[in-house]
């Protein structure tokens, strides 16, 4: 329960600087162009240098082995989330591939980066980084094709490139052949501080992003709309809960901070991608960006919640 109440007050914090996002927005201070920008800025850029920096740390055996069982629970955990949400969410019926994809995809790098941070520092980064690589992967495959309802592997590729998985990509290398950039005689500690104030703006900015993003929709609109509402619950409450107990049937011999991250990850709201997707294959992105905002809005409640049943059950 000590989880529950430490991601209570990171959310606390977080919902303090969302609502300065979308006063923000409502002011005019940020525009609607503005906020693409500024989600560019994190996607490509602070996001990535946080990941890469969680890396830079000493090499320990214990958390490398740590790191491998991130990536096979966060794996396991998709293999949940894809199967429940086509029960849940049946093929066919009105906005179906924008209402499964908001219960698989997570926004797990602009939520979930500052809450493991909050609570485990730069090794449970370092642990979130195997799921938001695993999610890169899903996202621009699985995803992607049930957006666009045909199969296309020609995304696996653009997955690879992406900022997120080079950085992961490059963090590892580093990591296991033990590079260190404070290592670089006369430079390297200055390098190394700059990057860390640049990956330091990544929980102001993700929240003011969010916060600007919530505010373009009309949120008691959507609160009466039945779909969204639906689609919020199974996001924010079924799915994880699913997870959660498959977590709870993991051997002990596995890292217990592992399986306690994918829990928190796998329930933070709505991906931002969602929205991308449907803009770009001519779904529903309107509704999309509903469920973004009101599963954002609501998991300041439901992430305490989940982060203490985790508690309880993954032991």
């Amino acid at each position: 329960m000590e989880n529950a109440k430490i991601i209570g007050m990171r959310v606390l914090i977080m919902s303090i600087i969302l609502v300065i996002g979308a006063i923000a927005y409502k002011t005019k201070v940020i525009s609607k162009e503005g906020t693409k920008q500024l989600s560019a800025v994190e996607l490509k850029l602070v996001n990535p240098m946080l990941i890469f920096m969680s890396y830079q740390q000493d090499f320990n055996s214990e958390l490398l082995k740590g790191l491998l069982w991130s990536f096979l629970l966060s794996a396991g955990s998709f293999a949940v989330m894809i199967p429940l949400s086509m029960f849940l969410k049946r093929k066919g019926k009105e906005n179906w591939s924008v209402e499964r994809f908001s219960c698989i995809y997570s926004n797990c790098g602009f939520m979930g980066i500052p809450l493991i941070r909050g609570l485990y520092g730069d090794e449970g980064v370092l642990y979130l980084t195997a799921y938001i690589t695993v999610f890169n992967l899903l996202v621009f495959t699985h995803g992607y094709m049930m957006m666009k309802e045909d199969t296309d592997l020609s995304a696996f590729v653009k997955a690879l490139k992406s900022p997120t998985i080079i950085s992961v990509i490059v963090g590892v290398i580093c990591y296991v052949t033990k590079l260190r950039l404070t290592g670089i005689p006369a430079v390297g500690g200055v390098i190394a501080e700059a990057l860390q104030f640049v990956a330091d703006m990544n929980t102001p900015l993700a929240m003011i992003i969010a916060g600007a993003t919530a505010a373009q929709s009309d949120l008691l609109r959507s609160f009466k709309d039945l779909s969204t509402m639906t689609t919020a619950f199974y996001k924010l409450i079924l799915v994880p809960a699913a997870v959660v107990l498959l977590m709870s049937l993991v051997p002990h011999a596995v890292p217990l901070m592992p399986g306690l991250i994918v829990c928190i990850a796998c329930a933070c709201p709505a991906a931002t991608t969602g929205t991308m997707f449907a803009l770009l294959f001519d779904k529903n992105a309107k509704h999309c960006s509903e469920i973004f905002a009101i599963t954002t809005v609501l998991s300041m409640l439901t992430l305490p919640l989940a982060a203490g049943f985790a508690s309880i059950l993954v032991k």
